[in-house]
């Protein structure tokens, strides 16, 4: 069975359509949410992860981008959940460090059914990227860990440049991400049975 998953969203605020494939032959990516930052990263995420993503957002941007951010995460992280189904032979967890020119990010994951993210070192960011208040990232990664139930870490370790920083990090996720969908035998990751 191919692990892939199309989520529909449509809201007051968003309306979002995502295909997400995790095993592609040729993967293939286009992203466009109508903010450019965002579109940015989530390619660099799905590239690096090794994923097919087209994901197309009309959003509310007259207001900010918040919704557009965070409606997209929680779609990216409801189509991940979705194409894992129950889990079965997937590696689980996951690790990407990558540096971009002076600045290091680290991104640890666990697919384990227990949604939480751990947010670190944005003190380093700039209060405001692309025209809009730094923490419209902590609550797109957020969105994801808990649509997807995961446990996800981001620490910014040094660097001077915001996008240096948050490119950085879109590419640990990446990483990360590859490493823990990987099949490794039938299983369920776990000596409880289950993950949740």
């Amino acid at each position: 069975m191919p692990r892939a998953a199309t989520i529909r969203r449509k809201t007051a605020e968003t309306s979002i359509e995502l295909e997400l494939v995790l095993d592609p032959e040729t993967p293939a990516i286009n992203v466009q949410t109508g903010f450019g930052l965002l579109d940015h990263m989530l390619t660099l995420t799905a590239f690096w992860a090794g994923f097919s993503l087209t994901l197309k957002c009309r959003g509310d941007l007259h207001i900010d981008a918040h919704h557009t951010a965070e409606d997209v995460g929680l779609c990216l992280g409801a189509a991940l959940a979705e194409a894992l189904g129950r889990r079965e032979g997937i590696a689980r967890t996951g690790f990407g460090r990558v540096p971009m020119d002076e600045a290091l990010s680290e991104v640890t994951i666990d697919i384990s059914g227990r949604p939480w993210l751990e947010w670190r070192g944005d003190e380093l960011l700039p209060p405001v990227l692309a025209g809009e208040e730094k923490d419209l990232w902590r609550e797109t990664y957020k969105a994801i860990a808990s649509a997807a139930r995961m446990n996800l870490h981001v620490s910014f370790l040094y660097g001077r440049n915001g996008h240096h920083l948050l490119e950085s990090a879109a590419k640990g996720f990446g990483l990360a991400l590859a490493a823990a969908v990987r099949l490794n035998g039938n299983a369920v990751r776990s000596t409880k049975g289950s993950l949740d």
